[in-house]
């Protein structure tokens, strides 16, 4: 770690030398396979739990913290661990946490304006990382997360869960092989039944026990204008991604892995908004996000609402191909619908029943899961062999996966309010696109959304400079004005990491 870097970081963060004084400069590249590691999770009010538990399974791992904004979490966290005879400190600022020489490894399930500084300030202090989807909260922060992982030696993986799932290795080699001739069409879904999060402008609960500064971090401290502070931050630019980053980012990099992309799309367009209720909501409740590959186009489709006004079931993914075939996942149950179909010459593969059908929907080939290895699993193995290459989803990996996330948001929020004749010709010539639209219009039909009378968001196409993270031709400027944020200090990301 150079000298003039760690300065700027203290700078920004605390300016205490005594985090100078206590971090190592150690970088080990190597690791006994019978050394202890010693983990700390941040943020654990929602799936940070999960990284707990997972943890907690582990022969030669230690959890030695906890560490959240919210002290009734924090403090509640921690007495559960205590009934089962696990005893870990407690920490409400990741900035105490990170001084410490004890802990080896950082496990960050925070909201997602806190992920990519969380990373990089645990790079700097030679911690390795594993993050929750979305990776960042926008494309330079991802960025900054790759070069501080790969300055600093550290292995950062992206916890998205897909490429974990062993039948999926099953289906990518089949679908390589080309038994099914060329890939069509790329289909990403996520059904999620997504309620109201009210409006109250000003006057949102933010819990008494909160440190509410801490929590905004980077992001502006604002007021909150919806009821409940936690979780629904999700739905309002400020702090989240919406529903396209909130689940997207798993089925997209499931997409980008099977089309064996390494970088981003030609070209995105979004079209969408938030119908159904009126709230404090920004992000959009029912989203359709094209993305021009040059393998093959990718259409992805958020629904927040049910098949039915009052319902609790989410709609099956159920579509008709140009060559009139029907595809149809294979979806049970009121939970979520999230998932994969790839649309081909001689078939499609359903990724939600793990098989490969012909165009007359006959099953020609199961994929099986002999066995999933969950991601703080995968990170460990990978911790001890200092081997990028043993990450199911290294940080470059989660950061281009979520940037698409991010593309489709800047379509979106570079929109305009259109009728469904301007939407019809933005998508003129795409056959699948239209058919999707089509859906997408009789999905909101059914819920008395009439998008002749309640105006939709229809985002330009955005042209991607080839072989950079940066936007070329009309709307340029403007869009690549959001591929990062303004950082609220002290919770600044380092211009160089």
């Amino acid at each position: 770690m150079k000298t003039m870097h760690r300065r700027v970081f203290l700078r920004r963060t605390a300016g205490s030398t005594a985090i100078l004084a206590s971090w190592g400069l150690s970088l080990s590249t190597s690791r006994s396979a019978n050394d202890e590691v010693r983990v700390a999770v941040v943020g654990f009010r929602g799936h940070g739990r999960t990284h707990i538990n997972n943890y907690l399974k582990m022969k030669g791992v230690r959890l030695v913290a906890l560490c959240d904004a919210d002290r009734a979490v924090l403090d509640q966290g921690v007495r559960d661990l205590a009934a089962k005879g696990v005893k870990v400190d407690a920490c409400q600022d990741v900035r105490r946490l990170l001084e410490r020489k004890d802990i080896d490894a950082i496990s960050t399930a925070t909201p997602n304006h806190w992920h990519a500084l969380v990373t990089v300030w645990a790079c700097q202090a030679g911690k390795d990382v594993c993050v929750e989807k979305p990776v960042c909260h926008s494309i330079w922060e991802g960025r900054q997360m790759v070069r501080a992982a790969r300055k600093y030696q550290r292995v950062v993986q992206g916890d998205l869960d897909l490429r974990s799932h062993r039948a999926n290795d099953e289906a990518r080699v089949f679908l390589k092989s080309g038994a099914l001739g060329k890939v069509q069409v790329a289909r990403g879904f996520c059904h999620k039944r997504r309620l109201s999060i009210g409006l109250v402008p000003g006057h949102g609960h933010v819990p008494d026990t909160l440190d509410y500064d801490l929590w905004c971090g980077p992001a502006a401290k604002l007021p909150i204008d919806r009821k409940e502070l936690h979780y629904d931050w999700h739905w309002v630019w400020n702090t989240g991604c919406g529903e396209l980053g909130n689940n997207g980012p798993h089925q997209l990099d499931l997409i980008r892995w099977m089309l064996c992309e390494t970088g981003l799309p030609r070209r995105v367009m979004s079209l969408g908004g938030r119908f159904g209720y009126q709230d404090a909501g920004e992000t959009p409740n029912s989203q359709l996000v094209l993305y021009d590959y040059a393998s093959a186009p990718v259409v992805f489709e958020v629904r927040g609402l049910p098949t039915e006004p009052g319902g609790r079931v989410m709609d099956t993914y159920e579509a008709v191909t140009t060559r009139g075939v029907k595809l149809r996942n294979h979806f049970k149950g009121q939970d979520a619908n999230c998932n994969v179909i790839f649309q081909c010459e001689g078939g499609w593969i359903d990724f939600t029943s793990d098989s490969a059908y012909d165009n007359q929907g006959t099953l020609i080939r199961k994929f099986e899961n002999t066995g999933s290895v969950d991601p703080q699993s995968n990170f460990i193995q990978a911790v001890r062999s200092r081997k990028t290459a043993d990450l199911k989803t290294d940080i470059e990996e989660g950061h281009l996966s979520t940037a698409l996330c991010h593309l489709g948001n800047i379509s979106h929020r570079l929109g305009t309010a259109a009728e469904p004749a301007a939407m019809l010709e933005a998508l003129m010539g795409d056959n699948d696109a239209l058919e999707a639209f089509e859906r997408f219009r009789r999905h909101l039909g059914v819920h008395g959304v009439d998008l002749g009378q309640t105006r939709g968001v229809l985002g330009p196409w955005l042209t991607l400079s080839p072989g950079e993270e940066a936007f070329t031709g009309p709307r340029a400027r403007e869009a690549n004005a959001l591929l990062r944020r303004e950082c609220r200090a002290p919770f600044v990301m380092p211009e160089q990491v």
